[in-house]
């Protein structure tokens, strides 16, 4: 074993990463479709029976197309302020979505931006660590229940398995960047088809077991019409967060090859992966709602734990850990570039910043090991562990988090940055039309916020 010194070429022309950077782009339209699909269909998936519970056979699935169909203009309209001045042939490179906000709206939207972008994707990373604790706890419960003839109590602590997936994603955040992913993507992708089919094959199955469908136009029933509008509010809630992918559109876009042009493949893969979250979502919330009606729960699988199919239930538990995993790599590279390029640009001439070096092991191939990206994403992935040890619940506040974001990063910026690139006249049937998207976002964004606190505020008097 031994370490061979180089500079770190990754950023040898001086300008920062997330700006240009020489690394060649040979993503596709397959290579963006499995990012974005990794990246949107998480554990999320298996609440939205519930939501679509609360909010009945008519609402429910409308909401669902309604948000998605916000999603899908966001993503056209951000995907055109990649290259600027022009769309497809502008010089420079927007490759982040905080910088396209800074270089298209100025400094202090920029600064807004980066507030809001980084405790989306910090909290990504804390719902990530507490969710695959919760799933490998389920499996170890599921399997102590039916090898156990005799009554045990089948007790087993999130922490250790908190601690685990923390251990995994130091080893994982090594990877230099996100050009350096797409396999990661790919085997995520791939598990979350899995558990998502299996959560809408079981509904099917107990329906057909049945011989008829549960559920109402009306919704789920609750003790008064205040409660049913809070709870209405964190449905519409939870299927917001359930496309969260406008904070990494652009990070994807930058790793697509060109000709065609990187917007021309970026709006091909958006409708595409729109498409199929739209469709797992759709049979999720319809087949689980339509499965267990008023005692719909909020997360799918739980449904599940006594059925005779419950070694199908720990095997799509086992496919919710395994694209967290990658999931967690999706959110945080990002992330991790602001960062280490801000280091870069005020350190230019420290090795520790700006050397790598060959890592030799036996029987391994050569690791290339950078000093900073060590021991800041060490660092970084310990602090979401922590944080999650310390709040078990916390994705009940991440669900709040969730509404702060939708207005600002999935309608605001990406509105008010076309319009500036465009050049769309003042009241001009385009400007109206945009400023109303933006307006009604920013009603529905406070909306389920009020709604979510006060499920937060209810359960913690509870």
């Amino acid at each position: 074993m031994g370490l061979a010194a180089e500079p770190d070429s990754s950023n040898d022309d001086k300008t920062p990463l997330l700006l240009s950077h020489p690394l060649k782009r040979t993503g596709t339209v397959w290579t963006a479709v499995a990012h974005i699909v990794t990246g949107v269909i998480g554990s999320g998936v298996l609440s939205l029976a519930w939501s679509v519970g609360q909010l009945g056979w008519i609402a429910g699935p409308f909401s669902i197309l309604i948000i998605a169909s916000f999603t899908l203009i966001s993503s056209f309209l951000l995907s055109n302020t990649y290259r600027s001045p022009h769309p497809q042939f502008g010089p420079h490179r927007s490759a982040s979505y905080l910088d396209a906000v800074h270089s298209h709206l100025g400094l202090k939207n920029g600064r807004l931006c980066g507030l809001v972008v980084n405790i989306s994707l910090y909290g990504f990373g804390i719902a990530y660590v507490i969710t695959s604790a919760i799933s490998i706890r389920t499996i170890l419960v599921s399997i102590c229940y039916h090898t156990n003839e005799e009554e045990v109590a089948c007790e087993f602590v999130d922490a250790y398995y908190m601690l685990i997936f923390g251990a995994i994603q130091v080893v994982l955040s090594q990877i230099p960047n996100f050009h350096n992913i797409e396999w990661l993507s790919v085997v995520a992708a791939i598990m979350s088809f899995a558990y998502s089919f299996i959560g809408m094959g079981l509904s099917i199955l107990q329906i057909k077991e049945k011989g008829y469908v549960e559920g109402s136009i009306e919704g789920m029933r609750s003790r008064s019409r205040t409660e049913k509008l809070w709870l209405v509010a964190q449905a519409l809630g939870d299927i917001s967060y359930s496309y969260p992918f406008s904070t990494i559109l652009l990070e994807i876009q930058d790793t697509l090859k060109s000709p065609p042009p990187e917007n021309q493949t970026m709006k091909k893969a958006s409708v595409i992966s729109v498409a199929i979250t739209t469709f797992f979502y759709l049979g999720c919330g319809g087949a689980g709602y339509a499965a267990f009606g008023n005692d719909t729960p909020g997360n799918l699988l739980t449904g599940f734990g006594p059925s005779k199919y419950y070694w199908l239930v720990n095997f799509a538990n086992v496919c919710i850990v395994v694209h967290l995993v990658g999931a967690y790599q999706v959110y945080s590279q990002p992330l991790f570039a602001i960062v280490e390029n801000w280091f870069r640009s005020q350190y230019p001439d420290s090795k520790f910043v700006n050397h790598s070096y060959f890592l030799k092991l036996p029987f391994l191939p050569n690791f290339k090991l950078n000093f900073l990206r060590l021991s800041f994403r060490t660092a970084y992935v310990a602090s979401t562990t922590v944080i999650a040890l310390m709040f078990p619940y916390f994705n009940q506040i991440l669900g709040v988090l969730g509404s702060l974001i939708f207005w600002p990063l999935t309608i605001y910026f990406p509105v008010e940055m076309y319009l500036g690139l465009s050049n769309t006249e003042a009241w001009s049937a385009k400007w109206i039309m945009l400023r109303s998207l933006s307006i009604l976002g920013f009603v529905f964004g406070l909306f389920t916020l009020i709604g979510s606190i006060q499920g937060i505020v209810t359960q913690k008097l509870s």
